[in-house]
């Protein structure tokens, strides 16, 4: 087709369709005042926030002086003691992460639009899922060590009380995202009820979860790191304490250790949630 004819052919469509080749102005003017709008608020933001423009160059060499002071790593003669604490703080985010997840998981199916159509019961239980999740994990640390006291089970009902939210809301979307034809064929060969639910939706939906409770599991880890530090048990009591002492170098070690179970805990849940994907998507 030659350059004239599809010239052609365009003015012919704009004479047809005006309306499709017309500038929506109304929809740029929209889209020019969102920006304009968001860009007035962060402006305005850092002015109510009086940002020290003048002390960001001398907290960069502070900072440049910290990480100098950090090397080389190194334990001290707490080697041990650091060990313990961050297996402690992976115990901590293990219990958690799956205390929270045996609780979340019979209410999400709950909450689920196609288990429970009903919404008078359902939404209670997604509204109860939004509360807790709305209140941070650091948060219920504080409420759990005045409950139980100081060291690492008021860390792991921290996660678990932080992960029930979090997780109740998540396995609720996976089911009701789910593919209705299996639940459709157990109710065609006779199943009701609790049938269809436990052999239609769970065999697809379970690997999914278990992918998603593996990542939280790896993102607890980080977590359990930071409820540590006000005394919910684990690492980070030692880091804080460090840090406090401007032990830099021991700082630098726990730092490095925390990254380095991090990372091994990525790769491990990665591969793990690798091989359910393969599971649920390989022929049956």
């Amino acid at each position: 087709m030659s350059g004239t004819s599809v010239d052609v052919d365009i003015a012919a469509l704009r004479a047809r369709h005006p309306a499709l080749f017309a500038p929506n102005w109304r929809r740029r003017g929209l889209i020019a005042g969102v920006i304009a709008v968001m860009t007035a608020v962060y402006v305005g933001a850092f002015a109510a926030f009086d940002v020290p423009w003048g002390r960001i160059g001398p907290g960069f060499r502070q900072l440049a002086w910290f990480v100098a002071e950090m090397v080389p790593p190194d334990p001290g003669d707490h080697l041990v003691t650091y060990l313990n604490a961050l297996g402690e703080t992976l115990a901590i985010a293990l219990l958690g992460t799956l205390l929270g997840a045996l609780l979340a998981l019979p209410l999400g199916v709950m909450a689920a639009r196609n288990v429970v159509p009903p919404a008078l019961f359902r939404l209670p239980i997604k509204r109860f899922f939004d509360a807790v999740r709305g209140v941070d994990t650091l948060v219920w640390a504080l409420i759990w060590i005045n409950v139980v006291g100081l060291g690492p089970f008021a860390g792991v009902l921290a996660i678990a009380t932080s992960d029930f939210g979090a997780l109740g809301k998540l396995i609720a979307e996976i089911i009701e995202s789910a593919d209705l034809k299996q639940p459709e064929g157990v109710r065609a060969t006779g199943g009701r009820g609790l049938a269809e639910v436990r052999f239609g939706l769970m065999p697809q939906v379970l690997p999914v979860i278990a992918g998603q409770i593996l990542y939280f599991i790896e993102s607890n880890t980080r977590s359990a790191t930071i409820i540590g530090v006000v005394g919910a048990g684990g690492i980070g009591l030692y880091l804080s304490e460090q840090i406090r002492v401007l032990e830099w170098r021991q700082v630098s070690f726990l730092i490095l250790l925390i990254l380095l179970s991090v990372a091994a805990i990525d790769f491990i849940s990665g591969k793990l949630r690798a091989a359910l994907a393969g599971r649920r998507v390989a022929p049956a």
